[in-house]
């Protein structure tokens, strides 16, 4: 009988009207029943969402279903100009992805720029417990284990990111045209400049000349690096991607972040630097650099709060992302105090004409100093608004670990170095000492804990895990399966906007 047989839409409607008509027949009941029992079809059509949501993959039948060519005649993800994920609904099983298993050379696949993100975690600790006002034995040692560790796990993150385009070739292009893998770039670049801070902070002091003049070059390397990937990043996105505004998170700001603590290296390293006229044009350079990186976030900070106004906070496992917006402030608030308390023992007798450079350097550290009073509210102000969006998640607890996490750490590190400098710019004042205290040791335990979470993340597949790191599927970006990934062997990369070929 056609009723004890796989029946096509259109048949199913026509045994489904005859079964209407005739409710009371035996043939109608036994209709029902083997509609009730029939296996589920797989639509073609899929929703479209946020591309900035996290992707998770539906059941081992509707991946087959979209191999086998079914997908291919929908809106399945993957198609160009297609900014909707829609390859799962959040709370729903985890298909063959959870199933399956992948070996480590595997899943070296899916090591993304992200990773970055813990050195710059770690540098920031490390620079929080040198501008630590209150020195006591053992501070400085704690320190240079968070610098000396840093070390060791950027040289870990360069090794695997590495390994990930040697086996995967075609990765490393992707992955800067990826709609978001391509905004944590600079995260490299920023881990970098964060380890040539820490060696002036730890290093210089005990080395000697050498090392003072080895910094000084390698200062304006890493503001060449700056400016160029901030600039050639943001390039990329303007050439190759469509954003909308309810995509916007403070992500975006990310490659402005490399111009960002261009300022506190200045202000960090000219103290250190024995010719007052090379102090001063790191000093000059730095506030031109900060300056940019501010800017650009600043605007930035419009498109941000419109976004809110509209479309409500972004989603719950993307609000971490938010700490970021704290970020530029803070970084601004540390360089140019910093800077400005420089500056007086630095400028020549006539800095900005004659006879003038005493003066003008007491008046830029004065103006510094209320410059940084007023982006002091303006910090502090996001940081209350982020933890605010963070209490529906902790209350109900619907976060899963993403690297981004380390967003509750490097932006804040930037806020308490900040607040360490306010309290210096104002002689001193203990309580924002004390303030700026707690946060340190605030951030140690975040520290901490985040990197518990991402190793039990990596433990329980989490992260580096296909659809589970900033490379799945979004915008016009297929990221392969399990099953693909293995059918075409080392060496194949992502696909760009176009579909899978099975």
């Amino acid at each position: 009988m056609i009723l004890n047989q796989p029946r096509s839409r259109q048949g199913r409607e026509v045994g489904d009207k005859d079964a209407r008509l005739s409710t009371g027949s035996d043939s109608s009941a036994a209709a029902r029943l083997n509609w009730r029992n029939h296996p589920p079809v797989v639509s073609p059509g899929q929703e479209r969402g946020n591309p900035f949501e996290s992707v998770e993959v539906q059941s081992g039948k509707e991946e087959t279903a979209y191999e086998s060519g079914i997908a291919e005649k929908g809106n399945g993800d993957g198609l160009e100009g297609d900014n909707g994920v829609g390859v799962g609904v959040d709370g729903e099983g985890e298909g063959e992805e959870g199933k399956e298993s992948l070996s480590w050379r595997e899943r070296i696949r899916h090591f993304t720029w992200t990773w970055f993100t813990m050195t710059m975690a770690t540098g920031g600790i490390a620079n929080v417990l040198y501008s630590v006002p209150f020195r006591f034995s053992g501070l400085h040692t704690l320190g240079c284990i968070f610098f000396i560790l840093n070390m060791v796990l950027f040289a870990f993150n360069v090794s695997m990111i590495s390994l990930r385009f040697y086996f995967y070739p075609r990765t490393f292009k992707a992955s800067f045209l990826h709609p978001t893998e391509s905004l944590f770039i600079p995260a490299a670049v920023i881990s970098f400049g964060t380890i040539l801070i820490n060696i002036t902070q730890y290093g210089v002091d005990t080395a000697g000349y050498w090392l003072e003049q080895t910094m000084a070059v390698m200062y304006w390397a890493d503001c060449g690096l700056a400016v160029a990937f901030s600039i050639g990043i943001y390039l990329i996105m303007w050439s190759t991607q469509t954003f909308t505004i309810s995509q916007m998170t403070p992500v975006w700001i990310f490659p402005a972040y490399p111009l960002l603590i261009i300022g506190p290296h200045a202000g960090i390293l000219a103290p250190k630097i024995s010719n007052p006229n090379k102090a001063l044009n790191i000093i000059l350079s730095g506030y031109v650099i900060q300056g940019i990186g501010f800017m650009v976030s600043l605007m930035i900070y419009s498109a941000f709060l419109y976004r809110l106004m509209t479309q409500k906070l972004p989603k719950e496992s993307m609000r971490p992302g938010m700490f970021i917006s704290v970020g530029p402030s803070g970084f601004t608030i540390a360089g140019i105090i910093n800077m400005g308390q420089e500056l007086p023992h630095v400028v020549p007798k006539d800095f900005m004409g004659e006879g003038m450079g005493e003066f003008a350097g007491k008046v830029s550290m004065i103006c510094a100093n209320w410059m940084g009073l007023w982006l002091w509210g303006l910090a502090l102000w996001f940081f209350f608004v982020s933890v605010g969006a963070h209490w529906s998640c902790a209350t109900r607890g619907k976060m899963d670990f993403a690297m981004t996490w380390y967003s509750f750490v490097f932006p804040n590190t930037a806020l308490t170095t900040a607040t360490f400098a306010i309290a210096k710019a104002l002689d001193g004042n203990r309580p924002i000492q004390y303030v700026g205290c707690a946060m340190a040791i605030l951030l140690i335990i975040a520290w901490f804990m985040v990197f518990g979470m991402m190793i039990r993340a990596v433990v329980i597949r989490q992260i580096l895990w296909p659809q589970k790191q900033e490379d799945r599927t979004e915008g016009g970006w297929k990221s392969p399966s399990i099953e693909e990934q293995r059918r075409r062997g080392v060496g194949e990369g992502m696909e760009c906007g176009e579909d899978v070929k099975s």
